[in-house]
């Protein structure tokens, strides 16, 4: 690994053919293990989070921290972190590291509580869309802070002597936006409600970390979070949340193809949306403990319609896996994508397979209120939604992986695929699996990386 965190580049070499059989145990998730690092820093004592996961993108939110200065260390072989946030001495995250995730924008909250200034990179990330910051900023703005962009030095620069409460409706829903808001919030002065909030699991884990922290933090309502500011938040420890996308992935794989895996950790109360389209597709599962679900191939899989959506709905993240499940049920499944405006660069690799897949429109009365993402950022012959044509045999490919989810699809389909297939970009992937091609070995995959 790089000293930015960013694992060496290579690619897969995948023969396919083999059913994945076996456990794989699920790690911690990604969506809340990258916000701890930001959360941590509201409090000068030391915070421990043990389940990490050893993931590119963790690595690069700790090179960060380490940037401002703050002592952070990662014990690997217990997948615990440990930082100490009372070492923060700097409050510009430097170009070179901040502009290479997305997650860094968070970081704007604590530093405005602890120097009343800020200084962060525009954020970069997957490319899935535009995804703007802009409702971070506009929720900040009116919780008192002044921040401007400058496009000559490529930073957002923030300054707030204290931020204060504030009743904030969010236009849209937005995942991170809703946590930097309530990180901004508990040591703001006064109450703040945010209405519209995003729902997602990975939101209340962050909110029950905050609240062993000493926060004052309350959903009163699905879509609804109350914070009362305190002055002064403690060190604590905390096991983060199993990772939702990593079970999805590996439940996929162990259906399409035609194999039988038991799957560690995670809670099925979060994943209803995806089971009940596993129902409804013919697939097999069926719970062996709590946090114990087991996957497997049983009968032909039937055509689904799916349209994503913020929790509890079907998730953005989950229908690039899903699309290749379809390929191989009996007839014509759809996909409709709402919440991101560019989400479907895998399909011009799947049609390298052999996938017959097209691009439509689905039919929207009111699309600029309709979509999660803002329309004006839509692009010229961007498409909402795929037909996929099923059953279709797979036949191997070089490939090129654009982004995280996309890279996850395009191994399974390699997985799937009769023949040797070459996968382009695999750090993509190393950004939100830990040596995913070591698990899927176990299960069965003939898969290797190399090295160029």
């Amino acid at each position: 690994m790089s000293e930015l965190g960013i694992f060496n580049m290579g690619k897969f070499v995948i023969s396919g053919g083999s059913p994945l059989r076996g456990e794989v145990f699920i790690s911690g998730a990604k969506n809340v293990a990258l916000k701890t690092v930001v959360a941590a820093l509201l409090t000068e004592e030391e915070v421990i989070i043990d389940r990490v996961p050893l993931i590119a993108d963790l690595f690069l939110m700790v090179e960060t921290a380490k940037r401002l200065g703050v002592k952070i260390e990662i014990d690997e072989d217990r997948r615990t972190l440990f930082i100490r946030g009372g070492t923060l001495e700097s409050n510009k995250i430097p170009l070179e590291v901040g502009a290479r995730i997305r997650t860094s924008s968070m970081f704007l909250s604590p530093l405005l509580s602890r120097f009343g200034e800020a200084i962060i990179p525009n954020p970069g990330g997957c490319r899935i869309g535009a995804r703007p910051i802009d409702r971070h900023i506009e929720g900040l703005r009116e919780m008192g802070a002044k921040i401007y962009y400058d496009p000559t030095d490529g930073y957002f620069h923030a300054e707030a002597a204290r931020l204060h409460g504030v009743d904030f409706t969010f236009s849209k829903n937005t995942h991170t936006g809703t946590e930097t808001l309530i990180l901004a919030a508990v040591k703001a002065s006064g109450r703040t409600v945010l209405e519209n909030a995003a729902q997602e699991p990975e939101v209340d884990d962050l909110i029950r970390l905050l609240n062993l922290m000493g926060a004052k933090i309350q959903r009163v309502t699905p879509r609804k979070i109350v914070i009362e500011g305190v002055k002064k938040l403690k060190g604590t420890r905390y096991k983060i949340m199993a990772d939702r996308n990593e079970i999805v992935t590996f439940a996929i794989g162990a259906l399409v193809s035609k194999g039988d895996v038991i799957i560690h950790g995670g809670q099925r109360e979060y994943l209803k949306a995806f089971l009940g389209k596993v129902d409804e597709a013919g697939g097999g599962w069926e719970p062996k403990e709590d946090t114990v679900t087991r996957f497997f191939y049983q009968k032909n899989f039937k055509p689904t319609n799916i349209t994503t959506g913020p929790y509890p709905s079907f998730m953005t993240d989950w229908q690039a896996p899903w699309a290749l499940l379809m390929t191989q049920a009996g007839g014509l499944s759809t996909i409709h994508e709402t919440v991101y405006e560019s989400r479907f660069s895998y399909v011009f690799e799947l049609r390298k397979m052999g996938v017959k897949i097209e691009f439509f429109d689905p039919k929207v009365t009111d699309p600029q209120n309709f979509y999660n993402f803002n329309w004006a950022d839509k692009k010229p012959n961007y498409h909402q939604g795929i037909k996929i044509f099923g059953p279709t045999s797979l036949h191997n490919a070089v490939l090129e992986i654009t982004d995280l989810r996309a890279g996850a699809t395009l191994v399974l389909a390699a997985i799937l695929a009769k023949g040797e297939s070459y996968l382009w970009g695999v750090e993509q992937i190393d950004r939100g699996y830990e040596k995913i091609e070591e698990r899927l070995k176990k299960l069965g995959a003939d898969i290797k990386r190399t090295e160029d």
